[in-house]
């Protein structure tokens, strides 16, 4: 599994990506990938994960959007020197694509930011 990080204002996100091939039916042109992503403060203070914003890109060019609050159903907050971790999944048309987005955060002391999730490729490769 290749692991793809990017660090923002001191919260580094890491995501690792995998086919589920189990899941998945070419015929039918579903592509089912797994993702597990690690969010870590480095930060000197708490911060808190208000929403999600995803761009789910596929081989023949189709974009989705998604947002909303936070991630699978939390708004986590996350204390210096401490991580969330989740898992979730995406379903594609195609065998390949990529996946990238933005995580807003705020800080006690109200600010806002957005925290960059690295690209990360998605591959249909059997097991």
């Amino acid at each position: 599994m290749t692991l793809y990080k990017a660090t923002t204002s001191d919260i580094t996100v890491s995501v690792r990506p995998i086919y589920l091939d189990g899941q998945s039916d070419i015929l039918a042109r579903k592509f089912v990938f797994a993702y597990f992503v690690r969010i870590e403060n480095h930060s000197k203070e708490p911060v808190q994960l208000l929403r999600r914003h995803w761009y789910i890109h596929d081989a023949s060019g189709d974009v989705k959007e998604v947002e909303g609050d936070g991630v699978i159903g939390k708004q986590p907050n996350i204390l210096p020197s401490h991580s969330h971790e989740y898992n979730s999944f995406c379903v594609l048309e195609t065998f390949e694509g990529y996946m990238e987005g933005t995580y807003k955060m705020q800080r006690v002391n109200g600010d806002v930011f957005d925290v960059i999730i690295p690209r990360f490729t998605l591959r249909a490769l059997s097991n």
